[in-house]
Formats: structure tokens, sequence, C-alpha cells
């Protein structure tokens, strides 16, 4: 964290010193103003619930069918135990298979994401790349990624400019 804000000093204080031009964008602001990064994250979000869900019932399932082989003990034979136990850790190791198989590192939910949003945020960092060129632009920082940015003057902000380029207004 230290080491970021050294860096984002030194590169502020060598682009004034060299009277280099510096902006900032919002992308939060930017995506809440595309229809299509609106419409993607909906979609995702629908989806995210339906997932959550399914897997919520089936740990429901196992919880019910721990509770009834705990009622049931007493009266089973070893053999019935063990079957029973194998029975819901296979249960529970299938939920915890599905939600790793949705919400995993390369589940379905990072696939969709990257199949609805990416093109869409790799567009916005194009037209951010294009701007900085055609402006002369040092350094672009981001307000909404927690860029530590303490003051900004609105004046500097080329958020707006950054939607036009991509086809939309505010």
């Amino acid at each position: 964290m230290k080491k970021s804000i050294i860096i984002g000093i030194l590169i502020l204080s060598t682009a004034f010193a060299s009277g280099q031009k510096y902006g900032f964008v919002d992308t939060e602001y930017i995506r809440k103003n595309i229809p299509a990064f609106t419409t993607a994250q909906e979609q995702l979000d629908k989806l995210s619930q339906q997932w959550e869900k399914e897997v919520a019932d089936g740990y429901a399932v196992v919880e019910k069918m721990y509770k009834a082989y705990q009622n049931e003990a007493p009266l089973l034979s070893q053999e019935m135990k063990t079957k029973r136990e194998e029975a819901i850790i296979n249960k529970e190791k299938e939920m915890k298979d599905l939600q790793n198989k949705y919400f995993g590192m390369e589940g379905e939910l990072f696939k969709k994401r990257e199949e609805l949003v990416k093109p869409i945020q790799d567009e916005i960092l194009k037209a951010i790349k294009d701007i900085a060129v055609e402006g002369s632009y040092a350094v672009i920082f981001d307000s909404a990624a927690g860029g530590n940015v303490l003051f900004a003057n609105p004046k500097f902000d080329i958020s707006d400019q950054i939607l036009e380029k991509l086809g939309y207004k505010n």
C-alpha cells in the first residue's frame, strides 16, 4: 500500500515537473452509463441468484439428511449407519463440487462474466488509452478503483470524454 502511494507521488511529481498533463476517470460512473454493461450485470446477478439458490437448496437437503440420520442412528445397524454417513458425505461433496463449478476461480460465473463484461471493459480501456494519447496525458487515474486520489479537480475528469468516445451521451 505504501509502495503504491510512493509510486503515485513520484509519478505525479514527475508529471508536474515536466509539465505533463494528467487526468482521472471514474470507471464505475462510465460503466453505469453504458446500457450494455448494466444489462450484462443484471444477467450475471440473475444467474448468480439462481445458482446460489440451487446450492443452498442442496445444502438444505444435506442438513435434512444429517438430522434424519441423527434421529434414527440409535435404531440403525452399523452397516446402515455407514451407508447413511457415506450418502451424507457424498451429497455434501456433490454440493461443494456444484458450488465450485458455479462460483470457483474458473467457474461458470467467471466464464459468463468474461463473456459479457470483459468486451465492454476492454472497449472502455481502449477509449481511455486513445484519449490519453490524443490529449497527451502522462497519467490517467481511476478514482473508482481506490487509487487513493484525495482530491481531484473536476476539470481533469475525462469520464464524459470516454463515454462520448464509446458513443454514449450523458
